[in-house]
């Protein structure tokens, strides 16, 4: 089975995000893989176990990503392709992304794809669905549960907190959603083995990809940090005056009402 999984190099969960003149600052920054990504990577890995074949980790970036592809190898991915477009793309948005990766994958002997359901920066959860649409295969988005036999394949999938049961077939996209399964981490073997794997580099002309179609479709006008919490504040007195006060606060302060 030919398993490809969609990864994004994300700032650190930890990280303190510094935006300045209407950019975000990552000189120094620490990245990892978003962690959505690590479920639907541990998912591969074990889709792989069970039926055979090869897992192929894919990004879009700098040679900065290429830590994050060793990482993936070292989970027990097979191989690696870094698709840089350093040189080439200036501004990307989801569709950009998407129509990279489809240029891509619609090269390859696909059978299934594996992305995280969101990425924990943009959080738009259009980048799986996107690709699939491209390629013209199935697509199930917060899948929990997964199970394939031949080319049927039986999907559990989160529904804002409930639950619902799909099957559909290969070839198929799914994202992937917490609760699939437990992330391992790279173990010292591993590690040691992901210096050894195939980490291929790609740029948009071997893909035959002209940047004019690629091109961003939407527009990022400004970033900034949301406004600093004020302190709370405790109203005293007499019931019927902390309503009239809280009421007045609401209309002349928050201007809620």
């Amino acid at each position: 089975m030919n398993i490809y999984v969609l990864v994004k190099r994300t700032f650190d969960t930890e990280e303190k995000i510094v935006v300045k003149n209407g950019e975000i600052v990552d000189d120094g920054a620490e990245f990892i893989i978003n962690p959505y990504d690590e479920y639907a990577i541990e998912e591969a890995i074990t889709v792989r176990d069970e039926h055979g074949g090869e897992v192929t980790v894919v990004t879009i970036g700098d040679e900065e990503a290429e830590k994050q592809l060793r990482t993936a190898l070292a989970m027990g991915a097979d191989k690696a392709v870094l698709i840089n477009t350093e040189d080439d793309l200036d501004e990307m948005d989801e569709f950009t992304v998407a129509k990279v990766l489809a240029g891509y994958l619609e090269e390859q002997d696909v059978d299934l794809i594996l992305a995280g359901n969101v990425a924990i920066d943009g959080g738009s959860g259009q980048v799986g669905p996107r690709v699939a649409e491209m390629l013209g295969i199935n697509y199930v988005t917060t899948i929990t549960k997964l199970d394939i036999d031949g080319t049927d394949v039986d999907i559990v999938r989160d529904v804002e907190g409930d639950s619902e049961v799909i099957k559909t077939s290969l070839p198929l996209l799914v994202t992937a959603q917490q609760g699939l399964n437990e992330p391992r981490y790279p173990s010292l073997p591993g590690i040691m083995k992901a210096k050894k794997k195939p980490l291929e580099e790609l740029e948009l002309d071997d893909l035959d990809i002209d940047e004019d179609d690629v091109e961003a479709k939407t527009e990022t006008v400004d970033i900034f940090l949301p406004a600093e919490k004020e302190a709370g504040r405790i109203l005293e007195g007499e019931l019927a005056d902390q309503v009239s006060e809280l009421v007045s606060l609401l209309k002349n302060e928050a201007k809620v009402i």
